[in-house]
């Protein structure tokens, strides 16, 4: 199956870290949502930014992603957990794609608040297949140490290799 990996990270780069390590593994083509105007650097100006986005529901502009998801038959979108949901930029790309037909491996990143993040993503892929959908830990403190057991999350990124 012809895979392509999309994923927003900011902080720490944890969910860029996951979304290679499924690289790593699958071999699928893989890259980056990034927004046109950046988020500012300092983390509690950006956290400010987000939560307003996400609590209005914005939707940032994106940059044009090197690859397109028409070309795919699934789409693994990471994302982390902003405000209890997904964070903006990953809104913007799914809402701006047709998922019909495809099959959407959605994975977030959360330092224990896990909110509703993978449930908001599925709402925005209509049409898709939902496939294997995760969850990873990381430290409470938004550190990139991994609280998910590496077991559980190998055997979740084998199960992507099939």
């Amino acid at each position: 199956m012809k895979t392509l990996i999309v994923y927003y990270t900011w902080h720490n780069g944890n969910t860029k870290r996951i979304a290679e390590m499924i690289q790593k593994k699958t071999g699928a083509d893989i890259c980056a949502i990034e927004t046109v105007t950046p988020y500012p650097k300092e983390y509690r100006k950006a956290s400010d930014q987000g939560k307003r986005e996400t609590e209005t529901g914005f939707e940032p502009e994106i940059k044009k992603l090197p690859y397109d998801v028409k070309d795919y038959e699934r789409i693994i979108v990471g994302t982390p957990t902003w405000w209890y949901t997904m964070a903006p930029a990953v809104r913007t790309f799914l809402d701006q794609n047709d998922w019909t037909g495809k099959t959407v491996v959605p994975f977030m990143t959360n330092a224990g608040w896990p909110g509703t993040v993978i449930h908001d993503m599925m709402d925005l892929c209509s049409g898709a297949m939902i496939s294997n959908p995760m969850e990873i830990l990381f430290d409470s403190e938004g550190g990139p140490v991994l609280k998910t057991e590496e077991s559980i999350l190998n055997k979740w990124i084998e199960k992507l290799t099939k």
